[in-house]
């Protein structure tokens, strides 16, 4: 067991953000973790909001049994647009020395670790992060907490949606979460076996998308399924949709926009034991006299990451699956 760090005596967990299926899993691993280490534990609901407003709950062994298998966050979350000023930052230094916390775990994604590199930067209690986020583009580390759960629950949705759209011999243009980055879309297109997939990283599949609609669906009748990241450069999927309909009246056309379903669910067990292995590095990461650092996972092995380049770097997309994906789909 790692020596407990001189001066931590009490550490505060948090999720910010969007929610992700597995937060409470970390939750959990950090809590039980901490408390193994003769550490107190101490519950910040609602994000950095309820930082600066002392929300705050002690939390025991027995508080966080139970959750692992729960979507969402039990401690909540909160965006706080107040956070980002220096008096935010200062109420939120305030409420944390009033309850002697001397280290933060914040799990979350790239604007909640910047969120946290700048308090750091101000103030002198050390943050640890732990990647959350269903969008798996975070820089630094395979693996993000919720991306594979959010992936499932996306290939179980367009399982379903295939079944009309080859029933009616329909195009449909299926939008899913990723305004920044495409990783969500990429891998549920290739699962899913989609036509064509549409990511913001990649300019030119518009290209890919009127071949398909040409030589695909045209030559053959048949129905197709077009994956679309929410923040592809073309505009979204109700964009395409009304664009290729304009230039192709004949065409059967439907659009589905999976939306918050994608967030929720119970985390599946790969999300469970991942979230559950970086919410104890986390804490022995404290103990190890770390700080503004984020636990990843690399090779399926931990991995600290300097906050400075996970909140400034992005992510690449994985262009061997891409190409992998536009070689099976040659026309």
């Amino acid at each position: 067991m790692t020596e407990k760090r001189k001066g931590i005596k009490r550490i505060g967990v948090f999720t910010s953000g969007g929610d992700a299926p597995g937060m409470n899993a970390a939750v959990r691993a950090v809590t039980r973790s901490a408390i193994a280490h003769k550490l107190d534990v101490v519950g910040i609901r609602r994000g950095y909001q309820g930082m600066i407003e002392g929300d705050f709950v002690k939390l025991r062994s027995s508080d966080v049994s139970g959750i692992m298998q729960l979507g969402g966050t039990f401690l909540q979350t909160a965006r706080s647009t107040e956070f980002r000023s220096d008096e935010g930052m200062a109420k939120a230094y305030q409420q944390l020395k009033s309850q002697e916390i001397d280290a933060v775990v914040v799990i979350g994604g790239d604007g909640s670790f910047r969120g946290a590199l700048d308090f750091s930067q101000q103030y002198d209690i050390p943050f640890v992060g732990i990647p959350g986020t269903i969008d798996n583009d975070m820089y630094g580390t395979d693996y993000t907490i919720g991306f594979d759960t959010a992936l499932n629950t996306v290939v179980e949705a367009v399982d379903k949606i295939k079944d009309t759209a080859s029933s009616h011999g329909r195009i449909f243009f299926v939008e899913v979460m990723g305004r920044e980055a495409g990783q969500l879309a990429l891998k549920a297109g290739v699962a899913c076996g989609a036509e064509v997939i549409l990511i913001p990283e990649i300019q030119s599949d518009e290209i890919e998308l009127e071949k398909f609609i040409t030589k695909g669906y045209k030559s053959k009748k048949r129905s197709g399924i077009i994956m679309v990241a929410e923040g592809d450069k073309a505009g979204g999927a109700f964009k395409l949709a009304e664009k290729v309909q304009k230039e192709h009246p004949d065409l059967d056309v439907r659009v589905s926009i999976l939306g918050h379903m994608q967030r929720g669910g119970n985390p599946s067990a790969i999300d469970r034991v991942k979230a559950t292995q970086l919410g104890v590095a986390a804490v022995e990461a404290l103990l190890d006299d770390q700080k503004s650092i984020m636990v990843g996972l690399k090779d399926d092995k931990i991995v600290h990451v300097p906050m400075v380049k996970v909140v400034k770097m992005n992510r690449d997309i994985d262009n061997d699956l891409l190409n992998i994906h536009r070689t099976i789909n040659t026309l």
